[in-house]
């Protein structure tokens, strides 16, 4: 197992610039630190940066507080830590930035501007590609007077607290994930979900990852299942499959395993998608709420 940051980290020149302040306070919570006195906005260097790095392992989330950034300072960041995602929903892209997914339940023209339904289940960001992502960054624009909130689930502790009869049934097996799992019944309830064209479907095409996967930088078990994507369990007829994968859908979200995150102006989140479920709490339809978001392009998961 590696501790080493991402290939990509000793990429920039960040070595000459100055220290800042950084100050790492961690939640009373399952998981989850704030992280005060970082100014993204500015260089960071690499001592600076191996210690967000670090800490983004320790505690798998890290909420940046105040962060008055442009989309190529998000960017920028989010690339010290390995290559970025497109999402196939391109429709969402910031103008300019594919890289960008705008997350938002604001209508201009009758037409949605982001995808305002994304978390609706949990899940980890992109289980379903071969390379499920390492890790997101979802920066508020815009926040709404109530709701809007995030939780995460560590799946470290859900694997940790497995009971005997779940450890022994998940031993050694493979689950299927595809994007498409809910992708109808999600369209059925809600404007944010296009038709998708033969080429986006060509980009999702169904993935068997293993049931427990092993965290490829600090070495930890995780569970690897979420609701929202993992259909079936390789190799069990499909009642057996189904029962096991309630069971751990419903042991990972115990409310002892949870951090509700509350979002305040300017805050940026950054989750590892190797450790975490998240899920959107949901946000008043009156209520504008817009944020942006990164995904880092992670490993194989073993």
């Amino acid at each position: 197992m590696t501790t080493a940051f991402a290939p990509n980290a000793a990429s920039d020149t960040g070595h000459a610039h100055q220290a800042q302040s950084i100050e790492i306070r961690a939640f009373d919570a399952p998981v989850g630190a704030e992280v005060l006195g970082l100014d993204l906005g500015q260089p960071l260097n690499d001592d600076d940066f191996r210690r967000i790095h670090r800490a983004h392992l320790d505690h798998h989330v890290l909420v940046f507080r105040d962060q008055r950034i442009t989309p190529d300072q998000q960017i920028a960041f989010s690339r010290r830590f390995g290559p970025l995602q497109i999402h196939v929903l391109h429709q969402f892209q910031l103008k300019g930035y594919p890289e960008v997914l705008i997350v938002s339940n604001i209508l201009e023209n009758g037409q949605p501007i982001g995808l305002g339904d994304a978390g609706h289940y949990w899940h980890s960001d992109l289980s379903y590609k071969e390379k499920p992502s390492l890790g997101s960054l979802l920066h508020a624009q815009e926040l709404p007077s109530e709701g809007g909130d995030t939780l995460f689930a560590n799946m470290h502790l859900a694997y940790d607290k497995l009971p005997a009869h779940l450890r022994a049934a998940v031993e050694g097996r493979s689950a299927e994930h595809t994007y498409l799992a809910k992708y109808a019944e999600l369209q059925k309830r809600s404007p944010w979900r296009p038709n998708l064209s033969a080429e986006q479907i060509a980009q999702v095409k169904p993935v068997v990852h293993p049931i427990v996967r092993t965290h490829p930088e600090t070495g930890r078990k995780a569970l690897f299942v979420g609701e929202h994507f993992t259909t079936r369990v390789i190799g069990l007829p499909e009642d057996e499959s189904k029962q096991l994968l309630d069971e751990l859908f419903a042991h990972s979200v115990r409310p002892e395993h949870l951090y509700r995150h509350q979002w305040a102006e300017h805050d940026m989140v950054f989750w590892d998608n190797r450790s975490l479920m998240h899920l959107a709490a949901g946000t008043p339809d009156h209520l504008r709420r817009k944020l942006y978001r990164t995904t880092i392009e992670g490993d194989v998961p073993f």
